[in-house]
């Protein structure tokens, strides 16, 4: 028996997390075989992720690794990405969090590499992100350190992304599709937002409209 066959979602969540990773690249935001996708498996203590060093062109279905919460591979041939601790111990510290998205994206990571976080200057910013993007702690990969300081950094706070500093971007999301979508948005905003301070000091929002923004956002704007 295939781990498809004991844990029918899984089949569907490799499929979405593969598809998920052409849109890192349909939006630049990842270079070579940088950064990484991965999502929950619906109704099982599993994630699926990217394979570490892998091609985009190459990524598919098939070729997608299956972890534990712990970040054990489940099922999978080759070595899953090196950010896997990371995605692992966030999915165990915020069990609403159904997607984890990780980029090096240009203008992110630029504020990134300042320790800097992104000021809420943008009624867009304060739509997505409630706030201010914060800065999380700088950490090395390959154990729990990163996952620890993203989830010490977002608890509590609206903002789905944070800049790990002098690293790059995560997301978080009610889902890996929402991480994405975070992830689209934060590099949107960090390229804006320096611009803007190319010209002179942005102007900022009131807390009670970042507020009242943010509500709008989350729970009028769209279909429902």
């Amino acid at each position: 028996m295939t781990i498809d066959d004991a844990v029918p979602a899984t089949a569907a969540t490799r499929e979405l997390v593969a598809k998920l990773h052409d849109e890192l690249i349909r939006w630049q935001l990842v270079v070579w075989t940088a950064g990484n996708v991965s999502s929950r498996v619906p109704g099982a203590d599993l994630f699926v992720i990217k394979p570490s060093g892998v091609d985009y062109d190459a990524l598919a279905a098939d070729n997608m690794i299956v972890c534990d919460l712990d970040g054990n591979v489940v099922d999978g041939e080759r070595a899953p990405s090196s950010d896997t601790a990371a995605h692992a111990y966030v999915y165990r510290a915020m069990p609403h969090v159904g997607g984890v998205v990780h980029t090096h994206s240009t203008y992110a990571t630029a504020w990134a590499a300042r320790g800097e976080p992104i000021p809420c200057v943008l009624t867009a910013m304060a739509d997505e992100f409630g706030g201010e993007i914060p800065v999380g702690p700088f950490a090395l990969i390959g154990n729990d350190d990163i996952g620890a300081g993203i989830v010490k950094t977002l608890s509590g706070h609206r903002s789905p992304a944070v800049l790990m500093q002098n690293h790059g971007v995560f997301t978080i999301g009610r889902d890996a599709r929402a991480a994405v979508k975070a992830a689209v948005m934060c590099e949107d905003v960090a390229r804006t937002v320096h611009i803007a301070r190319q010209l002179g000091a942005p102007l900022p929002i009131d807390p009670a409209d970042i507020d009242r923004l943010f509500d709008r956002y989350q729970n009028v704007y769209g279909q429902r």
